[in-house]
């Protein structure tokens, strides 16, 4: 599959509501960040490290920068932190720790600082490489457990379920994070930065090529 081409004709369907000035705001802290060491807001410094591996793996550098390059880990570390509810949170470093336990199992390696792209890749591909029957299966767990938490319940996750759980996520906020960037929005993605007719029920292809438009 041509990942970009999929990027260009993408919609934002991830389960976020946010508002477009909220992830201006988060975009533009990225940018300015980037010209320093980038500390983590909401992940440890370590998880930060797996995290700029991670984004790469799933948008790696071809004809445009890599999620890294257009500060995607930084995003994602700021939506985690701004953005997500603290059950959403705890899912996320949940799954995140179950994900770079199995990395370190299946490496023999001790540290998380140690895990390279070649360690993550294999782990990133079993999670997301299942079924669609199976996939259903999992976020029905997904879901069972979110809302056993928001409870104040007592629920638990297969270490399976748990990695998928990430490595969805994660999936869905590196496209969120490379299609809000300054770079993409103004050279892949239709852009518009002064607003001509408004066209209520215009033809999609006609007006954009097929393309979701740049925030």
């Amino acid at each position: 599959m041509d990942r970009r081409k999929a990027l260009k004709n993408m919609g934002l369907a991830l389960g976020y509501t946010v508002a477009t000035p909220t992830l201006i705001s988060i975009v533009q802290s990225c940018k300015k960040d980037a010209a320093i060491v980038w500390t983590p807001d909401f992940l440890t410094s370590d998880e930060g490290v797996v995290l700029t591996h991670l984004v790469d793996i799933i948008m790696p550098k071809t004809d445009t920068p890599s999620a890294s390059e257009v500060q995607v880990h930084i995003f994602i570390d700021r939506f985690a932190d701004q953005v997500m509810e603290k059950e959403q949170q705890d899912l996320l470093k949940m799954g995140m720790g179950k994900f770079t336990d199995k990395a370190l199992q299946d490496s023999g390696k001790k540290e998380i600082t140690d895990l390279t792209a070649e360690d993550l890749e294999p782990v990133l591909a079993s999670a997301l490489k299942i079924s669609k029957e199976d996939q259903a299966k999992n976020f029905k767990v997904i879901n069972t457990y979110t809302e056993a938490v928001k409870a104040g319940k007592t629920a638990t996750m297969d270490d399976e379920v748990s990695r998928f759980s990430f490595a969805n996520n994660l999936r869905g906020l590196v496209i969120l994070g490379y299609k809000s960037s300054e770079f993409v929005g103004e050279n892949v993605l239709p852009y518009l930065p002064v607003p001509g007719e408004y066209i209520a029920c215009g033809d999609l292809q006609e007006l954009s090529g097929g393309k979701v438009w740049s925030l």
